[in-house]
């Protein structure tokens, strides 16, 4: 509601029209030619500067300025409640119980009263009074004003001091004097009626109740314990009433929206804090959720900025900067590939701020631009969202991993983008180390991964270059449950294997483009050959699971022992195997020649053939996930491939033999 300004503008520029003359030889350029529009003359000619067009938007913007002022009242405390009601012939009744719009004359025009004045001159209100409002969402003066300028008739009842007052006007231009209607027992309060004028507005526009409603139910749950009562009485056969009130503000609202949502953890971060220094409060309600219908929806001082602005910018950034310190704080290393991108996708609240001053984009206020909304935020919810982090440790560690997963996802999307890209404008290349098979179908096809060149060549020269291919790759890859993905994709070994396989990672994978029908691990036969495969198998787990559940992947076991005695050759997988060979097919009496291969790199290609590589004589392990559920084996990998030495430790007290 607009209020009393004590000093009227001066003519200024958007009063000033060039006025355009038929150019004639000679004419002259002279004061005449200059039109002076007065009063609310410059709205009417150019509605779009005030309300940003002529259109629905535009008329639905006539009744947030009005509602606006009412709600201005009850933030200053100076009310409660706010009744609206549509009527037939788009009409719209709004009224307050507030103070009442000052009726005594302004001591600078004892000839007008404040009420007027207010209704038809553009920049005089209440609101440049920091006494009046402390916060305020009509900060112009011109809110009220335009309505009136663009409405076919606007009425105004105020009461105070149990008296009530009265006056009319069209399109800007009183039509009555402020009248004293005599003594009321209603409190006090204004009551606004208008309908917009048909000669500015498309037309057939007409108000729309289910946006009045939602209009409504914002300013309702941005105000705690505001009372809202909407009646829809343009049905010519029954009138429709809806209450809002939520006693607990925005957090309110969350818990509503929480009910439709699939959550990522049950804590909810909300709160609302005051600045110490200066007039200033942040109130916020934020959940996390895993579709990507989440949305933040910001306000400064009740009004809806639709289009974010410094408020929201520092919000954001302070909730990022937390998350990031807290990871690195208890041990979680790949907190710092997540960006503002992963963390809105899982955000879903409410941020309100109140300020004084506010500074806007546009008089329709749907951007802000105040410098003292960054400091104000980023120091509220940079400290509440520290504690925050640390009161729930379950829930943000569980919220830290999901935004990790969400920032590894992206990069892997993105990196297979390039790949596709790249594959668009040349044919694929394969790794350089590869040696591939003759057969270009999958089916039948294998591909063993083995540690190192000497390996590789063994294996290269005992395989059957018909269906069988080798990929070599040097030392222990990349651990990548403790690593980021941005560097699995600087990593070149795994760039190579996932070049060779052709299928894909992560969401990208598809089986169909897998070029072999088995993939096969083959290491030593040693802890550090095992210790390889499970990197390995880590990498397809988290990579590919697809992969795992196709039936693709297996591990060989080569042999650890040759025995051989009067021309009789066994191969041993371990010591157990080797005790059990020699029981069985050897004599006390013969002397046993057992020699351990020290790698796959030291057995002749024929033994590598023979004993590990040839389908009908050697011994593969096919890896499943059928035991259990993805669940316990997402918490295994996690305790043992991951980056806490803690819960390895623990896995293995727990779980170890050490008899």
């Amino acid at each position: 509601m607009n209020d009393l300004f004590e000093k009227l503008p001066e003519p200024n520029s958007e009063n000033i029209k060039v006025k355009k003359t038929k150019k004639t030889k000679g004419a002259g350029y002279t004061a005449k030619n200059i039109t002076i529009l007065e009063g609310l003359e410059p709205v009417r000619k150019r509605p779009g500067m005030y309300i940003g067009g002529v259109d629905s938007r535009a008329l639905h913007h006539l009744f947030n300025e009005v509602i606006d002022n009412a709600v201005d009242e009850v933030v200053a405390g100076h009310a409660s409640a706010i009744n609206v009601m549509r009527n037939r012939d788009n009409e719209l009744v709004i009224t307050d119980n507030g103070r009442g719009i000052p009726i005594d004359s302004h001591p600078k025009f004892p000839n007008k009263s404040a009420l007027e004045i207010i209704l038809t001159t553009l920049h005089a209100g209440g609101k440049f009074d920091n006494n009046s409002y402390k916060t305020s969402g009509g900060l112009h003066g011109v809110g009220i004003s335009v309505v009136n300028a663009l409405s076919e008739y606007l009425s105004v009842e105020v009461v105070r001091d149990k008296s009530l007052y009265r006056q009319d006007f069209a399109r800007g231009k009183p039509t009555t004097k402020l009248e004293n209607k005599g003594k009321t027992k209603e409190q006090n309060g204004t009551t606004i009626r208008f309908r917009p004028d048909n000669e500015i507005f498309e037309d057939g526009l007409d108000f729309n109740s289910g946006e009045l409603i939602e209009i409504l139910k914002t300013k309702a749950y941005l105000v705690s314990g505001l009372k809202i009562t909407f009646t829809d009485a343009s049905d010519t056969i029954e009138s429709k009433q809806v209450q809002f009130h939520y006693p607990n503000g925005i957090a309110d609202i969350i818990e509503e929206n929480a009910c439709q949502k699939d959550l990522i953890i049950n804590s909810r971060f909300t709160g609302s804090s005051s600045a110490k220094s200066s007039a200033g409060k942040v109130e916020w309600s934020i959940i996390w959720a895993a579709d990507r219908k989440n949305k933040i929806k910001s306000f400064c001082n009740t009004i809806p900025t639709i289009n974010g602005g410094t408020h929201e910018n520092a919000f954001k950034s302070a909730i990022l900067k937390s998350i990031k310190r807290y990871g690195d704080m208890i041990g979680i290393r790949n907190t710092k590939i997540i960006t503002l991108d992963d963390l809105i996708e899982s955000m879903d609240g409410i941020l309100s701020i109140f300020i004084a001053d506010p500074e806007f984009q546009g008089q329709t206020k749907e951007k802000l631009s105040s410098k003292n909304a960054t400091t104000l935020t980023s120091k509220i919810i940079e400290d509440n969202f520290d504690y925050w982090l640390s009161e729930n440790p379950t829930d943000a560690e569980k919220l830290i991993s999901f935004l990790i997963n969400t920032a590894n996802t992206r990069i892997n999307s993105k990196h297979e983008k390039d790949l596709s890209r790249k594959s668009a404008l040349r044919k694929l290349r394969l790794p350089g180390k590869l040696a591939d098979c003759l057969e270009d179908k999958a089916a039948s096809t294998e591909l063993f991964i083995v540690e190192g060149d000497s390996a590789g060549g063994s294996a290269k020269q005992a395989r059957d270059k018909k269906y069988q291919a080798v990929l070599p790759l040097r030392g222990k890859i990349l651990n990548i449950a403790s690593s980021s993905a941005q560097k699995y994709f600087q990593n070149q070994q795994l760039k190579d294997l996932v070049q060779a396989l052709g299928c894909g990672t992560s969401q990208s994978y598809d089986d169909g483009n897998l070029r072999y029908d088995k993939i096969i691990i083959m290491t030593d036969a040693d802890v550090d050959g095992a210790h390889i495969a499970s990197l390995l198998i880590t990498f397809f787990y988290i990579e590919m699971p697809e992969l795992i559940n196709k039936g693709h992947l297996y591990v060989a076991v080569p042999p650890l022992y040759k025995l051989s005695a009067n021309n009789k050759i066994f191969y041993a997988i371990d010591d157990e195997d080797r005790e059990r060979i020699i029981k069985e097919h050897y004599k006390k009496s013969e002397k046993i020649d057992i020699s351990r291969f020290k790698g796959l790199g030291e057995m002749l290609p024929n033994q590598l053939r023979e004993t590990t590589m040839n389908k009908s004589t050697r011994k593969l392990l096919k890896i499943t996930m059928e035991s259990y559920s993805s669940d316990q084996y997402a918490k295994t990998i996690d305790e043992l491939m991951g980056n806490k030495p803690d819960a390895r430790f623990k896995f293995i007290q727990e779980n170890a033999n050490f008899n």
